[in-house]
C-alpha cells in the first residue's frame, strides 16, 4: 500500500520527485498542491501559494518530469536528457529573482521577488532548487530506498542509512524479516 503522506525534509527538489512514489501521484490535485505547498513554505517561503490552479499544477508535474529525467539519468551513470536540462534553464528564465533591497530598522535586507504569473514563480523556485541539487556536492550522495516496493530518493545524513524513513520502510522491511526469520 502506498503512503499517501508525502516525505518531506530532504533538498527541495527531491521532495518534489518523492510526490510520486510507485503507483501514486500525491500532486495530483490542485488541493493536494495547495497542501505540499503549504508545508514547504515553512522551509522554502517563495513557494507559498493560497489557491494553486491548474495551469500550477501542470507547470510543478513538467518540472518534477524534468528533475526525475536528469536524476534517473545520473543516478545511473549517464548523462542527463539535454531536453531535461534546457526545460530546468527555460522554467529558471521565465521567472527570475530579482533582490529587493529594503531597510528592516537595523540593516539593509535584500529580499528575492519575481514578477512573473504563479506557475511560472513555482516552476523558477523548483527548478533552481533542481539546479542546486544537479550541480551540487549533495548529488554523488543521493540513494534509492531499499525497501523493494518504493522508489524514494533521500539524502542519507548517515552513512548506513538505507531506507527513505525508518518510520515508513524502515520498520516496514523489519518487521517482514521478523517474520520470516520466525516463521522457518
Amino acid at each position: 500500500m502506498v503512503d499517501t503522506t508525502p516525505l518531506l525534509g530532504e533538498p527541495l527538489a527531491l521532495d518534489l520527485v518523492n510526490t510520486r512514489p510507485l503507483g501514486a501521484d500525491l500532486l495530483a490535485t490542485t488541493e493536494q498542491l495547495a497542501d505540499w505547498l503549504a508545508r514547504q513554505s515553512e522551509r522554502h517561503p517563495d513557494l507559498a501559494l493560497d489557491r494553486p490552479t491548474a495551469a500550477d499544477l501542470t507547470a510543478v508535474h513538467e518540472v518534477r518530469d524534468h528533475i526525475t529525467a536528469a536524476l534517473d539519468a545520473l543516478m545511473h551513470g549517464t548523462p542527463p536528457p539535454a531536453d531535461a536540462l534546457r526545460a530546468l534553464t527555460a522554467a529558471q528564465s521565465a521567472a527570475p529573482a530579482t533582490r529587493r533591497l529594503h531597510w528592516d530598522g537595523t540593516a539593509v535586507v535584500a529580499t528575492p521577488h519575481r514578477d512573473a504569473p504563479p506557475a511560472a514563480r513555482l516552476s523558477a523556485v523548483l527548478a533552481e532548487a533542481a539546479a542546486d541539487l544537479l550541480t551540487g556536492p549533495a548529488l554523488a550522495r543521493i540513494k534509492r530506498c531499499e525497501a523493494d516496493d518504493c522508489v524514494l530518493l533521500f539524502l542519507p545524513a548517515h552513512p548506513k542509512r538505507r531506507w527513505c524513513s525508518p518510520d515508513r520502510c524502515g520498520n516496514r522491511v523489519r518487521v517482514a524479516r521478523y517474520y520470516r526469520k520466525h516463521k522457518e
